[in-house]
């Protein structure tokens, strides 16, 4: 499968949409390098388009994206009436293309980020979408593009331009959940279970042992899993996580850092403030001052 990936920020912003009709010999127009993406929804009948080696034939609640800097032409004439809606849309960020599920060209170009995420600074992210798919939804998705579409008499107030955006980052939410149908594999499963066990008793003392039984397995399978997934062992994680919401207390309240400690789950003050000094490379009192 085809994909495309958009680096985050900035989104992909909408431009304009329509509803198209085509006869029994009509075709799909040949474009070369538009500069837009163009996405297309056949709600009836069959496109049937090609995009430079690459031939597709879009039925009845399938979609295709066509690539801004690609030549799209069609194969061959609608057998039958075919209705389709079309978007072109645009992204001023990094954007890239590969076959099936990655490749050397589908990496994230940004950083990779971090295991949780800072409350102060952007971190970019990244989302793919399938460049040609069967929609999971397609009622749901005609409905989106027809009211997107019956707002473009009225594009001219801000008012609607925000809102048609809006509605566009739900279509490409819709376009990317295709690609998460699959259920998480049982290492996964485990280890993000085990992660949220440890975000919502943070404040409280847990043991290998605790959350062995609430998991109901063995504490070293749980390890090795969030090693997999998470690239650190629970004890780390809990670690991590405790600091991080010692940062936010820090910045957004004036509680001492004794205080903070015991809000987050340490016993001993001076194991948080070496514990922050390892993790942040300055104390707690340092990192408050640093954005006073």
């Amino acid at each position: 499968m085809p994909l495309l990936q958009f680096n985050i920020p900035p989104l992909p912003y909408f431009i304009v949409s329509g509803l198209a009709e085509l006869a029994p010999g009509s075709k799909h127009p040949a474009r070369r390098s538009i500069g837009v993406f163009d996405l297309l929804v056949v709600v009836e009948g069959c496109l049937y388009v090609g995009e430079e080696d690459r031939h597709y034939e879009i039925k009845e609640g399938h979609s295709l994206i066509l690539r801004p800097d690609a030549y799209h032409y069609p194969t061959m004439a609608c057998t039958e009436v075919t209705r389709y809606y079309w978007i072109h849309f645009h992204t001023s960020g990094e954007w890239s293309a590969a076959d099936e599920t990655g490749g050397a060209d589908m990496k994230d170009k940004s950083a990779e980020p971090p295991l949780f995420l800072p409350f102060y600074s952007i971190t970019p992210f990244s989302i793919r979408v399938p460049q040609f798919t069967e929609l999971l939804q397609p009622d749901k998705l005609y409905a989106t593009m027809q009211e997107l579409t019956q707002m473009n008499q009225s594009i001219h107030l801000p008012s609607v331009r925000l809102r048609q955006q809006a509605l566009f980052q739900d279509v490409i939410q819709q376009l990317s959940d295709t690609l998460t149908t699959e259920a998480p594999s049982p290492q996964t499963a485990c280890a993000e279970r085990a992660a949220a066990f440890l975000r919502a008793h943070y404040q409280e003392e847990i043991t290998s042992k605790v959350l062995g039984e609430f998991m109901n397995f063995h504490p070293v399978y749980i390890a090795r899993c969030m090693q997999k997934v998470f690239g650190c062992s629970p004890a780390a994680y809990l670690l991590r996580y405790r600091i991080a919401r010692a940062k936010l207390l820090l910045l957004q309240t004036d509680l001492s850092v004794t205080r903070i400690s015991e809000e987050v789950g340490f016993n001993h003050p001076a194991y948080f403030t070496s514990s922050f000094v390892k993790q942040e490379g300055l104390s707690p009192r340092k990192f408050r001052q640093h954005f006073s």
